[in-house]
């Protein structure tokens, strides 16, 4: 039963399953004909918020875009393809690979989601390599389905913002927060921690028992080996002498590391996605060698971003219309919001908070959208029926998380690196989502009691 299920799923995405770009184009016009009548604003109202929100996004999809290049570049250097080789010899059966590959990027993700997002690709592509007769696809898809629980891990972007001491969160919340959640009520709650290792452990189960007895999709090793950079004659020139020097690199990369060892444990600050980002550009520098050396990699790794600058302005536009408030004064996000608090109970609350914002993440696929759209409505709605608020914040960044495993806007990155489509993956993430929010919806119903 349960592997009919699983073909089910699998044969109905690759059938009907878009790619991820006209995903996005049929998320926008549904978005724009659902805001007409359920907010009253007319269509030249609907453009204007489109227009308005498609470059809300550029900051991000610039740091989403140095994430994939900068860690595809930082693992291809020789020190660290050695050191994700050696793990990738552990497994020796497929199910076995299968189990490895969730554990370590689920665990990554909970550290830090932009970390766990390319190293578990990473990892799965050279087990992939290794091993013969996994499935590639469910290899893949196990990478990525680790990325549920980033948002309750410790890069979860809106507990962090509700343990942000300062007005802006009280202004976010309409004053319904005026002191900061700390993260133990929120990601390191007992509660929340629980939720987190059954999902892991859950994960790691049914990926491996969804692996296929015949028809396995396998790929050819030699298709994912990284070309080997051309060697050159030098010349000695005062030019090619600065590209091949070791010294300007550990220069450059000791200014950079400096920089990060001094934010985050002399000035006190966050290990957020820009920090992620210098790791990944710095290390990427210091392994590579020489200036040249790195820049022929992210060349190279360049290439995979193509997706991200495609797309992301396009959800950028969504969230716009989302987001938007016409002359009636209605918003499309709040009326989703409205409805959830409607029909909520004190206990019901928390779980129809992770339903809404689930629905809601399908068209903002965005922690700091999530927050601009329900911040206001569900901290004071939550307050009336005495809710917590780490539980109320906790709830929405599940729900944020959650439906990640069947919206093609995060996995650009794994894709990439994978040279997938969404198709090949999002089967096996439907089962996966249906089994995580059972345990989600069964924490949250359970912590509200």
């Amino acid at each position: 039963m349960f592997r009919r299920i699983i073909n089910f799923c699998v044969k109905v995405v690759q059938r009907y399953l878009p790619e991820p770009f006209i995903f996005a184009i049929i998320l926008t016009f549904i978005a724009a004909l659902l805001a007409m009548p359920i907010c009253h604003q007319t269509p030249l109202e609907v453009v204007e918020h489109w227009g308005n929100g498609v470059w809300g996004l550029l900051a991000f999809a610039m740091q989403m875009a140095l994430v994939l290049v900068c860690g595809s570049a930082l693992a291809s250097a020789p020190v660290i393809h050695k050191g994700i080789s050696a793990m990738a010899s552990v497994p020796k059966t497929p199910g076995a690979a299968i189990a490895l590959v969730t554990a370590v990027s689920a665990i990554a993700c909970w550290l830090n989601w932009g970390f766990g997002l390319i190293i578990g690709a990473l990892f799965a592509r050279e087990i992939a390599r290794k091993l013969q007769g996994v499935d590639y696809r469910l290899l893949i898809a196990s990478a990525y389905s680790g990325f549920v629980v980033w948002h309750a891990g410790l890069s979860g972007s809106i507990p962090l913002t509700m343990a942000t001491p300062g007005e802006a969160l009280s202004k976010a919340t309409n004053g319904i927060l005026t002191e900061p959640v700390p993260v133990s009520n929120t990601i390191l709650d007992w509660h929340n921690m629980v939720m987190v290792i059954l999902v892991i452990v859950a994960l790691v189960v049914v990926n491996t028992l969804m692996h296929p007895k015949k028809d396995i999709c396998t790929v050819d090793p030699h298709l994912l080996k990284e070309e080997a950079a051309p060697e050159e004659a030098l010349t000695g020139t005062p030019a090619e002498k600065l590209e091949h020097s070791r010294l300007l690199s550990i220069l450059l990369a000791s200014v950079g590391l400096g920089y990060v060892v001094l934010k985050l444990f002399f000035l006190h600050g966050s290990f957020d996605l820009g920090i992620v980002i210098m790791l990944f550009l710095f290390l990427g520098i210091i392994l590579h060698g020489t200036p040249l050396a790195y820049v022929r990699a992210f060349n190279k790794a360049a290439t995979g971003a193509a997706g991200i600058m495609l797309q992301f302005p396009f959800y950028a536009g969504i969230m716009g219309i989302i987001t938007g408030v016409g002359a009636s004064g209605i918003c499309f996000g709040t009326v989703i919001s409205n409805a959830c608090i409607s029909i909520s109970s004190p206990v019901t609350y928390p779980l129809l908070t992770f339903l809404c914002a689930a629905v809601l993440n399908m068209f903002v696929p965005s922690g700091g959208g999530h927050w601009a759209i329900q911040a206001p409505i569900m901290f004071a709605a939550g307050a009336d029926l005495g809710v917590d608020p780490g539980l109320t914040g906790i709830a929405i960044a599940w729900g944020d998380a959650w439906t990640n495993l069947i919206q093609p806007f995060w996995a650009i990155p794994a894709l990439a690196i994978a040279r997938l489509n969404a198709k090949d993956i999002m089967g096996f993430c439907i089962i996966d989502l249906l089994i995580t929010g059972l345990i989600i919806s069964g924490g949250l119903v359970l912590w509200a009691l």
